[in-house]
């Protein structure tokens, strides 16, 4: 199996406490509100959204992927850091057996820089194009961009 590494930093306008609270400590009930068409809801499977828990996130009717779960590795409110792995999810990846995210929120100004790191562990004799790394992180961005337009809107949200 080898490993496909993909790196990306993305700017906010919003504080790194408040991107980090909606999108990892308060996620299951931040995601659905701010993007119900794109998520129906997000549940624990196992524990309580610490280290070890499992989240389980289900997508809305006009999504190709139905659910995702991913395995909360490591997390760390202190320094807005979180690892996780998706580990189970509705359709095939023909490629890919599992993605590990490395996620952290620096501050910058008034605002923050999130710094991704994903490890796409590609099954042997496969090979993972560019194209298609770039689709997914595409979504991402739009999540993001989303949570940070719904922050700046209504300032005490996270706060």
């Amino acid at each position: 199996m080898g490993v496909i590494t993909y790196s990306q930093e993305i700017t906010s306008v919003v504080a790194p406490s408040r991107m980090f609270k909606a999108l990892f400590l308060d996620s299951q009930n931040m995601l659905p509100k701010i993007v119900p068409e794109g998520i129906k809801s997000i549940e624990f499977i196992e524990g309580d959204g610490g280290v070890g828990s499992i989240k389980q996130t289900n997508f809305g009717e006009s999504s190709h992927i139905k659910y995702i779960k991913h395995k909360i590795d490591a997390l760390d409110a202190g320094s807005f850091y979180c690892k996780y792995t998706m580990i189970e999810s509705d359709i095939k990846f023909d490629k890919i057996d599992l993605v590990v995210e490395d996620v952290k929120f620096v501050a910058a100004g008034s605002g923050c820089v999130c710094k991704m790191t994903s490890e796409y562990h590609v099954q042997e004799g496969c090979e993972l194009k560019e194209e298609d790394i770039k689709k997914g992180k595409d979504r991402a961005m739009g999540l993001y961009k989303a949570i940070e337009e719904y922050l700046v809107a209504n300032p005490d949200v996270c706060a």
